[in-house]
């Protein structure tokens, strides 16, 4: 009696120490990673693996904020072309080498709402394993170029 007493407690106490850690403000923050830029301004990036979210990316999407991103995360270091088809706001593209480098910028990348067969591609031109969509303008704002390194929390 006295064991299972016990161990009653003990999965009390521990039910009680994960609820009082704090809860995201939404479950979408669940998959949201850290990114650190040069001069320490933070994005919070949604993290994109799945193929089929890889093709949606920021497709149909109005705003993406200041402080925002999308980081897609390819399953090994390659040429990744990117496109605008239905993306319905600029942004700014950066690919990453595994270690969070800059190899390549498009940025102030307009919208294509026009058929597909008719919008052009981005970059690809570099090994890049991540891909990071901005906001229009925050590589002119924070001073990115090639060759920066990024603080992408979660990987190497």
């Amino acid at each position: 009696m006295l064991t299972r007493l016990t161990g009653a407690c003990f999965l009390a106490g521990l039910l009680l120490l994960v609820s009082c850690k704090e809860k995201p403000a939404r479950w979408e923050e669940l998959n949201l990673r850290r990114i650190v830029l040069p001069d320490g301004f933070e994005i919070r990036a949604e993290v994109v693996t799945h193929p089929e979210d890889m093709m949606r990316g920021m497709m149909f999407r109005t705003s993406l904020p200041e402080g925002r991103g999308m980081l897609f995360i390819h399953g090994e270091p390659g040429k990744y072309p990117y496109w605008m088809y239905q993306v319905r706001i600029p942004l700014d593209i950066l690919w990453l080498d595994p270690d969070g480098r800059i190899v390549e910028i498009s940025a102030n990348t307009p919208p294509c709402l026009t058929r597909a067969s008719e919008c052009p591609t981005y970059g690809g031109n570099y090994d890049a394993l991540m891909v990071l969509e901005l906001p229009a303008g925050t590589v002119q704002k924070h001073g990115l170029q090639v060759g920066q390194r990024l603080q992408v929390w979660g990987t190497r």
